[in-house]
């Protein structure tokens, strides 16, 4: 399979690669704190559309997300939003590794969903990798995009989440409760799930080019290349002495898989945790969204000076409230409808300032 000749010369025009890697370089430049432009840096790409059904022909999906992709290239170009041009294989939502480790997994009124596990906890067993068909989806997903030979879009990984994330999804409140009352044994089935995922996350490293992989939400958590990802969601379930004791540890080794570590994802109300994600030497970007968005302030002066903030904007956040709490210092806005830049103010105390 090959690319139209015009997408193929507008993917790797050396033009467009340099106006994302300069992008890149900025993004590291904030994550490094030698970031000083008078703009705070927005973040929010494109997402290439494939006709084919990426659950049957994967690589004919790729390459369609590909030619779409081309037709919109020039929008990188744009000095006021960060615009990655993206092709992000999303097969079955969040619930990804969940039907690699066996669940019903199941789409419903626009949404996926999956059935509890049925077998008791503490006896998952890792999956049989080699003849796993919703693997071999992924896998031929990611060598199409490797094998079209184009320099400019990255490729977003599926949802691969974080240890807990999935646990709750197979289990339901019960593995909490096996947290509280037998954790030893909770942990027999949290460090089978990470095994999975870090294995995962390691194929995807040997495979893709490190300046086009990005984990999932590609457009709007962009970060510099060779940083992972995980999904905090569920950890505002448990105390903070559960996830420093019992799951901080399995989140750092798989941000670890990652040479530079990476970002945790929230969104809902997780201040419980500051202790721990400070500690946390491989976690290095927060994305806060819609309730977690509300608590800005709060991880702004919570947080250690070189972890840096990611904040989707919403009415319990606006950027004028951001602005303020952190005068643009150590923020990434991801927000595709700004028409102009937001311009840092010169000897302002922000309100969040770390005393």
């Amino acid at each position: 399979m090959l690319l139209s000749k015009d997408a193929n010369q507008i993917l790797n025009l050396k033009s467009l690669v340099e106006i994302r890697d300069n992008w890149f370089k900025k993004l590291q430049m904030i994550f490094d704190g030698t970031y000083n432009n008078e703009n705070v840096l927005a973040v929010f790409g494109l997402v290439g559309c494939g006709k084919s059904d990426p659950y049957i022909e994967p690589e004919k999906w790729v390459y369609e997300c590909l030619e779409d992709i081309s037709k919109k290239a020039d929008e990188i170009n744009n000095d006021i939003i960060f615009k990655p041009l993206c092709v992000e294989y999303g097969i079955y939502g969040v619930h990804f590794i969940d039907k690699i480790l066996g669940a019903n997994v199941y789409f419903k009124d626009g949404q996926w969903y999956n059935d509890y596990l049925k077998s008791s906890i503490g006896t998952l067993k890792y999956p049989d990798l080699e003849n796993c068909e919703i693997w071999e989806l992924a896998k031929k997903a990611a060598l199409a995009f490797k094998e079209a030979n184009q320099e400019l879009a990255v490729f977003g990984l599926p949802t691969i989440a974080s240890t807990l994330n999935i646990a709750v999804n197979l289990y339901g409140e019960e593995i909490l409760v096996e947290l509280l009352i037998d954790p030893k044994n909770a942990l027999k089935d949290l460090k089978v799930i990470n095994k999975l995922l870090i294995d995962i996350h390691t194929w995807f490293i040997s495979v893709l080019p490190k300046s086009q992989l990005q984990p999932v939400i590609s457009w709007c958590r962009t970060q510099p290349p060779g940083f992972g990802q995980i999904c905090g969601c569920t950890t505002q379930l448990i105390s903070s002495e559960a996830y420093e004791e019992l799951i901080a540890p399995l989140d750092s080794s798989l941000l670890a898989v990652y040479k530079n570590g990476g970002m945790i994802h929230l969104c809902g109300s997780h201040l419980q945790h500051l202790q721990a994600f400070s500690n946390m030497k491989e976690l290095k970007a927060f994305q806060l969204n819609d309730r977690a968005a509300h608590d800005l302030e709060g991880y702004y002066k919570g947080l250690r000076d070189d972890q840096i903030i990611y904040l989707n904007p919403c009415s319990g956040m606006t950027i004028e409230r951001a602005m303020e709490i952190t005068n643009g210092n150590r923020l990434v806005i991801a927000d595709g409808s700004m028409s102009s830049p937001v311009k840092v103010k010169t000897n302002v105390t922000v309100t969040g300032e770390r005393g």
